[in-house]
């Protein structure tokens, strides 16, 4: 059945899910509406009450905040929902930018639909798009992916099915293994132009743009820590042929490591190099 929200319009018996982005580094980047929000509103929904906590006493909010995580989410949902069906407002945040994205305010996000409450989206900071616009890889198309499998068979596997994606990629990592996921996407995606951005907004906000080989090689004389995300730009046709170090059948048992099947291993990888399935399929099985 179709929602249909008018989220300013008519009386409501419920109360309203607003999702309040949160700077990202600059406190300065809070937006006047957002903090009124969280002035106003009943009960602040918070990934880390914490780290809120700290924005909440900068800005002189005295709102009472409960914990929302990952964590806890199951058994909190059922309770937020009844809340906002009482006729209350609540507010949900995570520690940084919009929530939503790497948090379960999408589960709360699904469940208020379904119960005709209306969900209410504030704009505001995104480390992602915000580092794009900065980026000097091409801001459109794109696709934003948030943060990549850890595992490296995993992680292969799936830069392996995106190989020939022509638009821009956007990935979060942690600093620990920036080295490792650049070193896989030069194996898989060749020696494309990258940025690895860190420190979006604060004191040390870095851009290191150029080839992977390039950046890569940056990591070694100049290590990193804090939050970091890679944009690497999308496949271009002429170069895909020499864009992977992978062979077909490496390819294909890579995606098999992962746990694709063989044979659908075996469609995805010779859909992206444009080979002739059955060809792939006797060179893995042997059969040529």
């Amino acid at each position: 059945m179709m929602n249909f929200q008018q989220s300013f319009k008519g009386e409501k018996s419920a109360g309203t899910l607003y999702l309040v982005p949160t700077p990202i580094g600059n406190l300065d980047d809070m937006t006047f509406r957002a903090v009124n929000i969280l002035q106003t509103v009943d009960l602040i929904a918070s990934e880390d009450t914490r780290n809120t906590q700290k924005l909440l006493n900068h800005f002189e909010i005295d709102t009472p905040q409960e914990s929302f995580h990952e964590h806890n989410s199951g058994l909190k949902l059922s309770k937020m929902v009844q809340f906002l069906a009482s006729g209350k407002s609540l507010a949900q945040v995570s520690d940084a930018g919009l929530p939503s994205i790497s948090d379960p305010g999408h589960d709360l996000v699904l469940a208020c639909i379904a119960e005709d409450i209306d969900v209410v989206a504030l704009p505001g900071a995104s480390a992602g798009i915000t580092a794009l616009i900065a980026s000097g890889i091409a801001p459109q198309p794109h696709v934003f992916y948030g943060f990549l499998p850890r595992k490296k068979s995993e992680q292969v596997a799936f830069l392996t099915e995106k190989l020939a994606y022509p638009e821009s990629q956007i990935f979060y990592e942690s600093p620990h293994r920036v080295a490792a996921t650049l070193t896989n996407l030069l194996t898989v995606y060749g020696d494309r132009e990258v940025a690895f951005v860190r420190e979006l907004t604060k004191l040390f906000e870095e851009y290191r743009r150029g080839r992977i080989s390039e950046v890569l090689a940056s990591l070694e004389t100049h290590p990193i820590k804090g939050e970091c995300l890679i944009i690497v730009s999308g496949s271009d046709d002429v170069a895909l042929d020499d864009a992977t170090e992978l062979t077909d059948l490496e390819a294909v048992e890579a995606l098999i490591q992962a746990g694709e099947k063989p044979n659908a291993a075996i469609k995805k990888v010779a859909k992206t190099r444009g080979l002739v399935r059955q060809e792939l399929y006797q060179s893995y099985h042997q059969l040529s």
